[in-house]
């Protein structure tokens, strides 16, 4: 077995995540009191009540999500108790902070320090220059480039992450987004609104990159213990500096998910274990793993779950 332990970012949330691990492991409860500290923020109240609307605020929304990951990575570490380990990590956008801190990059700290930064900015950007983003489903990247190259007069639009090959995110202002929407649809696309209000991956928050830079220099970074795929390269990289300036770049840039997943295929990794709320990415495996591929794909966010996804791995 060659596990993948891949992070969520935004869009994975829900009321209640987290809460049965804080309250049935002291380490796990001990992560989630230290980031309350380090972030100023009622974590767990906002995880477990809400209300909604101030848990997908971006300066709440990634520190809850971040702290949530790690402490369902807390739990499968102490599970696999040395018997297992992860062959390499990735995270979707936010998830990629995950990633950094399960293998070594980053300390607990540390990570939480830089995603609710991370998230101060970015709603910031987002009040500075409103957009969304909107998924195309049903297109090829280079379909949906070819639209957005069509609507250039009506605005800042992008394509944010590459998913899977027909399931696009498109970021920008809401014009442009109405104009490239319409455009797809008439080529057979569905077209679904995300419910965010900042336009992330676009050029409408790169004036938090600068910000974001400035903030890191003071954070350590380490080489990874453990390979991680980064979003902007859809490889790996190893010297911290390197890191660093991937991670500035990495708010703006395109999320490259799709040649991620194969490239770790590419690599013989035929296990992949989804650590965090919901199964947003563990779906898109299937549509990006080839036919005939050996490999399974599970996912947790509770206590049961982990005890199914141990059994699938034979780990008891």
């Amino acid at each position: 077995m060659k596990a993948a332990v891949l992070f969520p970012g935004q869009g994975s949330q829900f009321l209640g995540m987290g809460r049965e691990f804080i309250e049935t492991d002291s380490e796990c409860a001990a992560i989630m009191e230290q980031a309350e500290k380090v972030c100023g923020i009622p974590l767990t109240r906002l995880c477990t009540e809400g209300p909604m609307e101030e848990l997908v605020r971006a300066a709440h929304l990634q520190p809850a999500i971040t702290v949530t990951n790690l402490i369902c990575w807390q739990a499968l570490q102490k599970a696999w108790a040395g018997r297992v380990g992860a062959s390499c990590f990735a995270g979707h956008s936010l998830g990629e902070y995950s990633a950094l801190c399960a293998a070594g990059v980053l300390s607990i700290e540390d990570t939480m320090r830089l995603v609710t930064r991370r998230g101060l900015l970015m709603e910031r950007e987002g009040q500075k220059h409103p957009g969304t983003m909107r998924a195309v489903l049903g297109l090829t990247v280079s379909e949906v480039e070819e639209i957005i190259a069509h609507c250039v007069d009506d605005g800042v639009a992008t394509v944010a992450n590459h998913n899977t090959e027909q399931q696009i995110v498109i970021s920008g202002e809401v014009t442009a987004l109405d104009a490239v929407g319409l455009m797809a649809a008439e080529r057979g696309a569905k077209i679904i609104p995300l419910a965010v209000s900042v336009a992330n991956h676009s050029p409408l928050v790169a004036e938090a990159v600068p910000d974001f830079t400035a903030f890191m220099a003071g954070v350590e970074f380490k080489r990874p213990l453990t390979p991680v795929y980064f979003n902007v390269l859809a490889t790996v990289a190893e010297e911290p500096a390197i890191i660093r300036e991937i991670m500035a770049r990495q708010i703006a840039s395109r999320v490259r998910w799709l040649e991620i997943i194969q490239a770790m295929i590419g690599q013989g990794v035929d296990t992949f274990i989804e650590v965090g709320p919901k199964a947003v990415l563990k779906g898109m495996l299937r549509k990006i793993v080839p036919k005939g591929y050996a490999y399974q794909a599970l996912q947790f966010d509770s206590p049961a779950s982990l005890a199914q996804c141990l059994e699938h791995m034979g780990v008891n």
